[in-house]
């Protein structure tokens, strides 16, 4: 059960604006963008949500991995986006892999900012203490 769960922020994307609207091209490049990093796509699922008075709808894309999963949600009108990236480490250590396709996704989309964050997910709970106090 043990992983590792990546998440970045991105503000001031600069990438071209199709990458932030289109979800179909955004879709079919976050699955090459696995297979690239090494993980196993499984299953996808893109949504595009509708226009707003502030602009075009953004996106939501899924990729269901062997490994886990991937999601990145855009934000056209803020020029913004989040990546989740989680794998699990129970046959191998992919983290390498996951820090390959965030890497990639970063780079897509290619920010002003980012903020990265990893979360070391499924580490073992720490021994109870006499009387059952943690």
């Amino acid at each position: 059960m043990r992983g590792l769960h990546l998440t970045a922020d991105l503000h001031g994307c600069r990438c071209t604006p199709r990458w932030l609207i289109d979800a179909q091209a955004l879709g079919a490049w976050c699955v090459q963008a696995v297979r690239d990093a090494g993980l196993q796509p499984v299953g996808q699922l893109v949504h595009r949500f509708p226009d707003t008075d502030q602009g075009p709808g953004g996106v939501t894309a899924t990729v269901l991995l062997a490994e886990s999963h991937l999601c990145v949600h855009t934000w056209p009108e803020q020029a913004a986006v989040t990546l989740d990236v989680y794998v699990c480490n129970f046959g191998a250590d992919h983290r390498s892999q996951a820090q390959a396709l965030l890497d990639a996704l970063v780079a897509r989309f290619a920010p002003e900012q980012v903020l990265r964050q990893a979360l070391e997910r499924g580490l073992s709970p720490p021994p109870a203490l006499p009387g059952g106090r943690a």
